[in-house]
Parts: C-alpha cells; sequence; structure tokens
C-alpha cells in the first residue's frame, strides 16, 4: 500500500484521555509528528526511548508532537509507561489511521500538515529514512536540527507488517 498523499477527511483519532475528534480538528492549529506503534510487537518496542527522545525534541515547536498505537487506551498506557504522560497519545485500535495513511510497517514517524497532506513518513527504524523526515519537520518548524539517530538508537530494522 503506498503512502497516502492526503488522508480522507473521515479519519479520526481518539485521545488517552477519551477524546474523539476528526483528523481535521487535531490539525486545526498545528501540524502532526507522530510514531505510530504496535504495543503488541517486538519491534515497537526496540524504538519506544528513541522515538521518545527525537518527538520531545520538537514539544516547543509550532507542531503537535506524540503516539499513534495502535490499541485500545489501556493497553496503550501500558505499552507506553511514563511516556504515555510525557507525550500526546492517540489510541487507533481499528488502525483507521495506519490505513489512511498507507502504512505498511509499524513502528513509523508520519509528518501531516494541517490539511491532512502527509509530509513525510519513514518505516521500520531505518535512520536515514527517519532523518530525511525529521529533517524536514526541523526546517518547516525553523527549528533546531535533531540527531538522527541519537545516541543509544537500536541498530535498522525493517519492522513488522501492518
Amino acid at each position: 500500500m503506498p503512502v497516502a498523499e492526503q488522508v480522507p477527511e473521515s479519519v479520526s483519532l481518539t485521545a488517552l484521555s477519551g477524546d474523539t475528534a476528526s483528523l481535521d480538528d487535531w490539525l486545526t492549529t498545528f501540524q502532526l509528528a507522530v510514531v505510530v506503534i504496535d504495543p503488541y510487537t517486538s519491534e515497537s518496542s526496540w524504538l519506544l526511548d528513541t522515538a521518545g527522545r527525537i518527538l520531545t525534541e520538537f514539544t516547543g515547536a509550532d507542531c503537535r508532537v506524540g503516539w499513534v498505537v495502535t490499541a485500545d487506551a489501556a493497553d496503550a498506557r501500558t505499552f507506553l509507561g511514563p511516556w504515555a504522560d510525557t507525550l500526546l497519545t492517540f489510541c487507533d485500535a481499528d488502525r483507521s489511521f495506519v490505513r489512511g495513511v498507507g502504512l505498511e510497517r509499524l513502528p513509523a514517524f508520519v509528518h501531516l500538515r494541517q490539511d491532512r497532506v502527509v509530509v513525510s513518513t519513514a518505516e521500520g527504524w531505518d535512520p536515514v529514512a527517519w532523518d530525511g523526515a525529521v529533517g524536514t519537520l526541523t526546517q518547516m518548524m525553523s527549528w533546531s536540527k535533531v540527531e538522527v539517530p541519537p545516541p543509544g538508537a537500536p541498530a535498522p530494522f525493517s519492522g513488522s507488517p501492518v
């Protein structure tokens, strides 16, 4: 499945708090940069701290950063542990966001503009691809360069199929 140019307007996300809104509502003010993870696979757990460090670099930028977890709120909170309280977390138990973006492998980095256009993605843990996607976000946010891969990052891996 190729990455979508624009996520369908029917896609909604549910925050860990239980608030559900359309993607358009979440994107009203800010672009969205998220790491999509599957809590039922080892591959997503291998990248949790690395992805969390990358996302926290953008907490002061003019974008929303956080997680999209392909699970319900209870499993998302259990998987993320303290990261659930550190960054915005969305639940995508039915994987409508994953399908809407056109992802094939998780974990993945996804950057969306306010018009739901997919600016960039990086699937699995390919540090070169992630560096490119994060670099695009850095330029669009006029932000400081973020080191990808950060120190202590795992070796590259292809991720798990969606």
